[in-house]
């Protein structure tokens, strides 16, 4: 898997491919700075060589995995959007809606928290 398409080829659902492919396409326009890559056959966003956001599947949900720090930051908004999460990731059910403003400012929070490192993770 080398893609982002390669993998959202893997999504069965068309339905599902479809609302993945859509947030990916919103993130490129939105930070279209940011690089694709895919690690531990994940789709990821990363700064400067630095991890950002990465995104996984499960047949309930997909999960958005931008480290514990934001999670820890946005964890009221997280929970008062209807996602539940653990210490690294928040899961979105195939049936809610995504909160883009969310997305957005967790974004926005990992690339300027980030801005000085050198390392891939925290």
């Amino acid at each position: 898997m080398e893609t982002f398409d390669d993998f959202l080829a893997t999504i069965d659902d068309p339905e599902h491919r479809a609302k993945l492919d859509d947030v990916f396409a919103w993130v490129r326009k939105t930070f279209p700075h940011l690089e694709e890559r895919i690690a531990w056959n994940q789709p990821m966003f990363t700064n400067h060589g630095t991890f950002i956001i990465a995104f996984s599947v499960a047949k309930a949900h997909f999960a958005v995995a931008p480290e514990a720090v934001p999670l820890e930051v946005f964890n009221e908004r997280i929970q008062e959007a209807g996602y539940t999460q653990t210490k690294q990731l928040f899961r979105i059910k195939w049936s809610q809606d995504v909160d883009y403003d969310l997305l957005r400012d967790i974004i926005a929070f990992n690339i300027e928290d980030k801005a000085g490192h050198t390392s891939f993770w925290r």
